[in-house]
């Protein structure tokens, strides 16, 4: 993983090319939450973004240093460091977000622990969005879905990209269930 400078500098970078840095945060928005958890929030871009845009966020994420970014950053959202598969926020949210690669990048093994922590951070008829690299050896979309379907979570879509383009395959997928 990258260090929190070096991350926030690539994404400076393909904002400063006039690329759209904030998929996540529109596809997200089209939903409409009113709360958001932004799991495996890295140095924020995401919460940050979705809190410009009036949705309540908070963001959780193990690494140290990018939390500290993430809080230079915007040190009026809360911010929690902590492992995704050992929380408790003591509250739910309308909708929990794990972009960035998060379901490649936790302990394999602990995918399930993970997929049940944030689960138990969701209302009820809330969605748990993820997008990750299918590539990499990390989790694969059939055990990401008997896990999700394991935690009481039904699909509510998937697609190749944040933008929503139709998934027909391929190295990516966003993945939405909605908690039952």
């Amino acid at each position: 993983m990258p260090s929190g400078c070096t991350y926030d500098e690539r994404w400076h970078e393909l904002a400063n090319s006039g690329q759209n840095i904030h998929g996540e945060a529109d596809f997200i928005s089209g939903f409409k939450p009113a709360s958001v958890l932004d799991a495996g929030c890295g140095t924020g871009r995401v919460a940050i973004e979705l809190v410009q845009r009036g949705i309540e966020c908070v963001g959780i994420d193990l690494d140290h240093q990018m939390l500290a970014t993430a809080s230079r950053k915007a040190p009026t959202i809360n911010w929690v460091e902590a492992d995704l598969k050992e929380f408790n926020l003591g509250r739910t949210f309308d909708v929990a977000v794990l972009a960035g690669n998060v379901m490649i990048f936790v302990l394999p093994g602990s995918e399930g622990l993970v997929i049940d922590r944030v689960n138990n951070h969701l209302h009820a008829g809330g969605l748990f969005v993820a997008g990750f690299s299918l590539d990499t050896g990390g989790i694969a979309l059939g055990e990401y879905d008997a896990l999700m379907n394991q935690m009481g979570l039904s699909p509510a879509g998937r697609w190749s990209t944040w933008q929503r383009d139709p998934f027909t395959g391929g190295p990516y997928a966003v993945s939405a269930h909605r908690k039952t």
